[in-house]
C-alpha cells in the first residue's frame, strides 16, 4: 500500500459517514485483466474504527490481486474536494471515502469526472444525475441490536450510558437498535445519551462517559474511542461498536457490533469489472443478512453472559437472517431517559 499525502485534519460535522470512489479511466473490458485502482480518502487517522473497516477491506482486495490501493488519512472537510481532483487527474479508477462534511462539493467533483467511479459515505441517497457516484451507510443496526440484548442482561443497575460523534443518522440508527435490544432483557433500562461533537476525540469522549458513570451507570455503550478506556477505569462494563476490542479490554468489553466492509467493496468492484457500475445505494451490504455486520465473539466474556440471554441472541440471529425478523432502522435522534 502506498500512503499519500495530499492533505491534512479530521472528520467534519454532520451528515456523514465513510466512503469510497472508483475511477473507470479505461475502457470496460480492459478491467478483466488490469488493475483498478483504488485510492481512499479520509477526514481521520485510518486507525480510527469506522474508516479502518474500509481501509482493511480495501488492503484485502489489493492482497487477493487485481487492485492497487492508495489512501490519505487526516483530511480536512474544506480540504476533501481538492484531495479528490488530485487523485482523479492521477488516473485512479475507483475512490472510496467518507463525504458527510463536505456533501454538495465532493458531488460537484463526481460530476466533473464521469470516468471515475465514486463509493462514498453518505447520509444521502444516490443521484442518478451523477451516475458514477454510488453511496453506502453504516447499516449495522443488526448487530448493534444483538450487542443491546447483552447488555441488557448484564447491567446491574439498568443504567446504561450512551456516548456518540454526532447525533447523524449513522450513529442515531445504531444507538436506537442498541436501545431496543437493551429493553429485550431489561424492559426498565434507562439511558445517558450524548454526543460530544467529534469522530475523533478519545479525551472528550472518556470524560463523558466519567461524567454518565458518576450519574450511576454501571455499562457504556462504546459508539466513540476513550470510552472503553473510562469503563476500564472505573471498573464498570462497556459495548463496543464497529471494531473488535475485546482483547485489548478482556475485563470490560463484553460484546461489539462489527462492520465489515468487503461485501460492500467486492460488490462495487464486480460493477466496475462487469461494466455494470452505476449511481446505487450500498447500504444493504452492511446488513447481517448480505455479511456485512456480526456480534463478536464474547472472548473473556464467554459463558458470563446469562443464558437465556444469549439464547435469545442466536434465536433473534437466525431470525434475521432468513428475513422473519428484521431490526428497525430509526434514524432519529436517541435521547436520554
Amino acid at each position: 500500500m502506498t500512503k499519500v499525502m495530499f492533505g491534512a485534519t479530521r472528520r467534519g460535522l454532520m451528515l456523514g459517514a465513510g466512503a469510497a470512489a472508483m475511477g473507470l479511466a479505461l475502457p470496460r473490458l480492459a478491467f478483466a485483466q488490469d488493475t483498478i485502482k483504488i485510492a481512499g480518502i479520509y477526514t481521520v487517522p485510518v486507525e480510527q474504527q469506522w474508516v479502518s473497516r474500509i481501509h482493511i477491506a480495501a488492503e484485502a482486495a489489493k492482497a487477493a490481486g487485481g487492485v492497487d490501493y492508495t489512501y490519505t488519512e487526516n483530511v480536512a472537510n474544506t480540504d476533501y474536494p481538492r484531495v479528490m481532483r488530485e487523485y482523479c487527474e492521477s488516473g485512479v479508477n475507483l475512490i472510496v471515502g467518507e463525504i458527510f462534511g463536505a456533501e454538495a462539493e465532493a458531488r460537484e467533483v463526481c460530476a466533473e469526472y464521469p470516468d471515475v467511479k465514486f463509493l462514498l459515505g453518505s447520509s444521502f441517497m444516490p443521484d442518478e444525475a451523477v451516475p458514477n457516484l454510488a453511496v453506502f451507510d453504516n447499516y449495522i443496526q443488526d448487530a448493534s441490536y444483538l450487542s443491546g440484548i447483552i447488555a441488557g442482561a448484564m447491567t446491574q443497575t439498568g443504567s446504561i450510558g450512551m456516548v456518540g460523534g454526532f447525533p447523524i443518522p449513522e450513529v442515531n440508527r445504531l444507538m436506537n437498535a442498541f436501545m431496543g435490544g437493551v429493553k429485550e432483557t431489561r424492559p426498565d433500562a434507562k439511558f445517558q445519551v450524548s454526543f460530544i461533537g467529534s469522530w475523533f476525540d478519545p479525551p472528550k469522549a472518556k470524560e463523558t462517559a466519567f461524567a454518565m458513570i458518576d450519574g450511576g451507570a454501571d455499562l457504556l455503550y462504546a459508539e466513540r474511542f476513550g470510552v472503553s478506556d473510562a469503563a476500564k477505569e472505573k471498573g464498570v462494563l462497556a459495548i463496543g461498536n464497529v471494531i473488535d476490542t475485546q482483547a485489548d479490554y478482556p475485563e470490560t468489553v463484553v460484546a461489539s457490533a462489527l462492520w465489515h466492509f468487503e461485501p460492500t467493496l467486492n460488490a462495487a468492484l464486480e460493477a466496475i469489472r462487469a461494466g455494470s457500475f452505476k449511481a446505487d445505494n450500498y447500504g444493504v451490504y452492511s446488513f447481517m443478512k448480505a455479511g456485512g455486520c456480526s456480534l463478536a465473539p464474547l472472548g473473556t466474556f464467554e459463558g458470563k453472559v446469562p443464558e437465556a440471554a444469549m439464547k435469545l441472541v442466536a434465536e433473534k440471529e437466525a431470525a434475521i437472517k432468513d428475513g422473519s425478523f428484521t431490526v428497525a432502522i430509526d434514524d432519529n435522534e436517541p435521547k436520554s431517559s
